[in-house]
């Protein structure tokens, strides 16, 4: 009795704090994960001369005077929204949305002050700053923790793509058939998970960071305007509540073998009608109606590829030792994960992957046994080094450790960085 009083009261002074703001958000309260992570599409209004800042996780409020609304009591805080994570823009009229993606680290967080007794409800509050002079506001968003399953918000928490045989890149002589794509897919809450297979062709403009993020994940004014390429496949099935399911791709036979060069298998999520997702539009007085965001990510869908062309043999071609993706210059898009991807000669006995900035300065190396064609950069790479661009080279060793023979360096860079 004492914790359901004890949220009735945060509710009011919640409220209460918010009938004083010009600033509104909806949903003002969703239920999350208390196991993992959570993604909720949140919408706010009334951004006439705001300026978005930090987003801040906190198990209790205080207030925010001299400003308006609520803020988070400094020694509750749980964690802060990584700039990598967010995904907000500017929609409708005067109106802005934000992807809340809640880590695992917050929640595990949060459920731990539970469990020493404290309210199991916590809070996502977003600042904004007043560009006119005026007092600042802070809006906040109550999440309550449950099991993630039914009556949370169905989103999409990771998605990894694999070919049957698990090599990174595959080389394919042309008209060879590809092995079994299959998308293994984590997910909270319960709805249609609704989409298509494409694949970007030789000659193809790449997909941008836009259009590798599910549909759901734009605001109103962007969706349908993401870049189309050749369709493959469709599918349209409903996931229960259980977290994870694996996708299967379309028929290899469908796939195209026959332009040579590099190929890039998308998986394209659509957004899905799902109650415990649906942001108002008029709540908050952004616009008309209600968007639907089922299957909603905060982060960039990964994709896969293959090459065709040259010698038969799925894996690589055992020839010589040549370096094929990321090209030289190229942009890697934000959020998502860099594969770097070669071709070696039967004499390697292992191979070493070097990155270095532009100045020459070493940030990565690591050992690849051969027939692997593929190295995943981690992320911490990305996140934690200063440099702007990035350039790699991949070294093969022989059976007695001596150097057999080495790619010149390449350089690379993701969207994000400037």
């Amino acid at each position: 009795m004492k914790r359901i009083l004890a949220t009735l009261a945060i509710l009011m002074a919640v409220a209460t704090a918010a009938a004083a703001q010009t600033i509104r958000v909806d949903p003002v309260g969703v239920n999350v994960n208390s196991a993992g992570a959570t993604t909720v599409f949140l919408t706010f209004g009334g951004i006439s001369h705001y300026r978005p800042a930090e987003a801040t996780w906190c198990g209790s409020l205080i207030p925010a005077t001299p400003d308006l609304g609520q803020r988070c009591d400094p020694s509750t805080i749980f964690g802060s929204l990584p700039s990598r994570f967010d995904l907000s823009t500017p929609s409708g009229i005067l109106g802005f949305t934000d992807i809340m993606s809640i880590p695992p680290s917050v929640a595990r967080r949060a459920y731990q002050a539970a469990q020493r007794g404290e309210d199991s409800a916590f809070f996502y509050v977003r600042h904004f700053v007043n560009l006119l002079g005026g007092p600042d506001e802070y809006v906040v968003v109550i999440c309550r923790m449950t099991d993630g399953t039914a009556r949370s918000p169905f989103a999409l928490t990771e998605v990894k793509l694999s070919f049957a045989n698990d090599v990174p890149v595959l080389q394919l002589a042309t008209g060879q058939a590809l092995p079994a794509v299959k998308a293994e897919i984590a997910y909270n809450g319960t709805g249609r998970l609704k989409g298509r297979w494409e694949v970007v062709l030789p000659g193809d403009e790449p997909p941008g960071a836009e259009d590798l993020l599910p549909e759901a994940s734009l605001p109103a004014e962007r969706r349908g305007t993401q870049r189309r390429y050749t369709e493959v496949g469709r599918f349209n099935l409903f996931l229960p509540p259980g977290g994870h399911i694996v996708l299967d791709g379309p028929d290899p036979a469908k796939f195209p073998v026959q332009a040579q060069g590099p190929h890039m298998i998308l998986l394209r999520i659509e957004a899905s009608d799902d109650r415990e997702s649906d942001s108002s539009l008029e709540a908050v007085g952004a616009g008309r109606g209600v968007l639907h965001s089922g299957a909603v990510a905060g982060f960039s869908l990964p994709a896969l590829r293959y090459f065709v062309g040259g010698a038969s043999g799925i894996t690589r071609i055992r020839g010589r030792l040549n370096q094929l993706s990321p090209a030289a210059e190229a942009v890697i898009p934000a959020g998502q994960p860099a594969t770097l991807s070669w071709t070696e000669s039967q004499a390697a006995a292992l191979l070493r992957v070097e990155i270095e900035d532009a100045l020459g300065q070493p940030l990565l190396s690591a050992l690849v046994p051969p027939g692997v064609g593929g190295y995943r950069i981690p992320p911490w790479l990305h996140d934690s080094a200063s440099a702007v661009l990035f350039r790699w080279r991949v070294l093969e060793l022989d059976s007695a450790g001596n150097l057999h023979g080495e790619t010149p360096w390449r350089v690379f860079r993701w969207e994000n960085r400037r």
